[in-house]
């Protein structure tokens, strides 16, 4: 039997940029089946995630969710993850494409800890929902909706989490245990569309959300690509591998590296991909960081480049001469945020 993921990837498969924008507007559902899944459970999963990742994991309450990275010992990320914690664990969300490699390091630094690590990406399936129609549908399972950005509520349906907005409308994770799916799919069918996993990527970087991937770990300080801004590193935590270097990076003068939201007359932009300035055609001024289609001849993406190049228009693709970068407001404020 087909199970829902495959059967939203079969009927999304046609889907195009310009259909996908319509769906964003009035109402879509899809599996985030590029995002795998690690449960850390134990008596220690707590402290132990704390005294690894950026952000402050001790006091994750049940009713949130918060971003935070691990990091390298000079302060590069290696993972991006969305955290939250439930009655059986602490779950952490990330790129499929560095799950493996990021999970075997993490079961490098468990040693005597009371902690498990246990990769839970098929047993749980993540929906994507959001538009004017997803807060509707999703009220026939979760009567209370999570108000604010990054509430979560928890009924037995699963976890329901709101992220930030796009495209003016709400956005939620629906993490749901996959034999249940079939259950709840002629519902979610009636109001919203099904689409492929890149309207979502799409909505996130309009939302200035970046996600490492496996060609851009160890490229980035958390605060060249804004994560402090959304929350994703607390300062008054303990340490963690890289800690001296992002405080660092945080106090000693002003931050000259940052991410920007910018459109590219390209389809082909992909992240790794290095954007150089007029100014200084020899050498690259920044790298892309996300990036996805918006129709067939032009991208949305986040790049992080040097914060004097986002002032100029000036900026371009793969070379001197490649297409150029429009860039676009932020949706939220650039005034570093400290906690």
């Amino acid at each position: 039997m087909m199970t829902l993921p495959q059967f939203l990837e079969m009927t999304a498969a046609s889907s195009t940029p310009e259909l996908q924008s319509t769906a964003a507007q009035q109402g879509f559902v899809t599996a985030l089946t590029d995002l795998g899944l690690i449960q850390v459970s134990g008596d220690d999963a707590a402290s132990y995630l704390h005294n690894l990742l950026s952000n402050d994991i001790e006091h994750l309450s049940n009713t949130s969710a918060r971003y935070a990275a691990l990091c390298t010992p000079k302060g590069r990320m290696l993972a991006s993850f969305f955290v939250w914690k439930t009655s059986t664990g602490i779950f952490l969300q990330l790129s499929t494409s560095i799950q493996a490699a990021v999970q075997k390091r993490l079961q490098m630094f468990v040693m005597r800890a009371k902690a498990k690590l246990t990769d839970v990406s098929t047993e749980y399936t993540t929906l994507g929902l959001g538009g004017a129609a997803a807060t509707l549908s999703l009220q026939e399972w979760f009567p209370q909706l999570p108000g604010a950005v990054n509430d979560k509520v928890d009924t037995e349906a699963g976890s329901l989490i709101r992220v930030s907005d796009a495209y003016g409308h709400a956005r939620y994770l629906w993490i749901i245990q996959s034999a249940l799916l079939a259950d709840y799919w002629p519902t979610l069918q009636k109001n919203l569309l099904a689409s492929d996993a890149a309207i979502w990527r799409r909505a996130d970087i309009h939302a200035g959300i970046a996600r490492i991937i496996d060609k851009t770990q160890e490229q980035f300080v958390p605060q060249m690509v804004n994560f402090e801004l959304i929350g994703g590193v607390n300062f008054k935590k303990g340490c963690y591998p890289g800690q001296e270097i992002v405080a660092r990076s945080q106090y000693l003068g002003k931050l000259k590296r940052r991410m920007a939201i910018a459109s590219v007359p390209s389809s082909a932009v992909m992240a790794g991909m290095e954007v150089f300035s007029e100014d200084d055609p020899d050498q690259p001024c920044g790298m892309i960081v996300n990036a996805e289609a918006e129709s067939s001849d032009s991208s949305i993406c986040l790049v992080e480049l040097k914060v004097a190049d986002q002032q100029a228009d000036k900026v371009h693709l793969a070379s001197a001469d490649g297409a150029r970068l429009r860039f676009l407001p932020l949706p939220y404020s650039m005034l570093d945020i400290t906690q």
